[in-house]
């Protein structure tokens, strides 16, 4: 039935130029990193309290509780979705056995089960310093923090924090984006809005004055609008990353749930990719603030996939999500957040968009509105169905039941 329905669905989408099999083509091509932490509410391995304005909310049963059950549950999920993947990592995943390991002082080598495994499932790593969740960035501030000993140990902990992630790149033969965020700044409002953000630059200078090899690692840095004890006053603004990013010619991350109500990342990547040499996109879903829902199909979604179609951007951009959701089945929210994603950049594929870019530049606004109207009520779900079964993953909601399978025979028994 799912042959037949694709062959229906390929042949109307031919009637506007549109070649299914070269759309499914495309999906070859396109990694989504999928973030460790939903798996454990980004609790890590030290056993400290989760602090930074990080949040994750519920009890679901069946979290993961060490490295062993984690890489498990990736496992699974990697089975239920279709693509070449990669697995994005904080640093409070190091494997110490038992060992307490400073921050600053973490080696590849606490890493390296972590590469063994990616090794065996033939995926890439990500990487991700940790600037929160620690004695020393209690009073909100890392990076930019006016204590110089404070400081000089998280510019150390950037410092070890590339060389992890040059070291993915370098063993695994695919690149690592390594991405810098912090949660500095104030809930109040503060008299000095400058010296923080003087200290960060030269807290980021000092972090990234080793050249390494882009073909192995790259830098990204990432804004936040407020957060939790940040309300009034971020240190690593938009404004402040996008120079920085410009300046230093860094990745720029954008994170759909960092910026205000009325912004949209969509409208802001054709902007961002005239002037940064890479792009790295979180993606998550905030519902009034940065609260990081599972990833649903909707329509900011789906033009963030259709503005890296359109201009083609995917050779420049890193796709990684970012949301964790404790209070529902951990391993059917990673499912559900990665294959809508997988969705919203096929459905892209589908779109005519040479098309639509010839009726804009020859005025044929009527036309443009017409056929993305029409698009909507393609035949889409066919050519998902075709795309998952030709990778050997559930069709539809089929993969649920491996879900309840899986917590039945795993995850009830933690």
């Amino acid at each position: 039935m799912t042959n037949q329905n694709y062959n229906q669905a390929k042949e109307i989408y031919s009637q506007i130029g549109v070649d299914t099999d070269k759309a499914i083509e495309k999906m070859k091509d396109i990694s989504i990193s999928i973030h460790c932490w939903q798996g454990d509410d980004v609790s890590g391995f030290e056993g400290g309290q989760l602090t930074g304005g990080i949040q994750a909310t519920g009890n679901y049963p069946g979290k993961a509780r060490n490295a062993d059950e984690l890489r498990q549950d990736i496992e699974k999920v990697l089975s239920l979705v279709p693509g070449n993947n990669k697995v994005n990592l904080h640093a409070i995943y190091a494997e110490t056995d038992g060992k307490k390991v400073e921050r600053s002082e973490l080696l590849p080598e606490h890493f390296a089960r972590w590469v063994s495994w990616a090794k065996e499932k033939n995926i890439g790593l990500d990487f991700n310093p940790t600037f929160f969740s620690h004695p020393k960035s209690d009073d909100g501030f890392t990076l930019s923090h006016p204590d110089e000993g404070i400081r000089r140990y998280w510019i150390e902990h950037g410092i070890a924090c590339r060389a992890i992630s040059e070291y993915f790149g370098r063993e695994l033969g695919i690149v690592s984006a390594m991405n810098i965020w912090i949660p500095d700044g104030y809930k109040d409002m503060p008299v000095d809005r400058l010296a923080p953000r003087r200290r960060l630059a030269d807290s980021l200078d000092k972090i990234l004055e080793r050249k390494i090899d882009k073909k192995y690692h790259i830098d990204s840095v990432e804004s936040k609008v407020f957060g939790i004890g940040s309300e009034s006053y971020v240190v690593g603004s938009h404004e402040f990353y996008m120079g920085y990013a410009v300046k230093n010619k860094t990745a720029l991350t954008l994170d759909t749930g960092h910026f205000h109500p009325t912004e949209t990342v969509s409208n802001k990547i054709s902007s961002i990719m005239m002037f940064v040499p890479e792009l790295v996109l979180h993606i998550s879903r905030p519902v009034r603030w940065d609260s990081d829902h599972v990833v649903i199909y909707d329509d900011e979604l789906l033009e963030i996939a259709r503005e890296l179609v359109r201009g083609d951007c995917f050779e420049r951009t890193h796709i990684a999500l970012d949301f964790f959701d404790a209070s529902i089945n951990r391993l059917a929210a990673w499912t559900i957040g990665i294959r809508n994603t997988q969705k919203a950049l096929l459905a892209a594929f589908l779109e005519p968009s040479d098309a639509l870019k010839k009726c804009e530049i020859d005025g044929d606004f009527t036309t443009r509105l017409a056929m993305l109207e029409e698009l909507k009520s393609y035949p889409f779900g066919a050519v998902w169905d075709y795309y998952c079964e030709k990778n050997n993953v559930p069709v539809r909601e089929n993969w649920l039941k491996e879900v309840k399978a899986y917590e039945k025979e795993v995850l009830s028994k933690r």
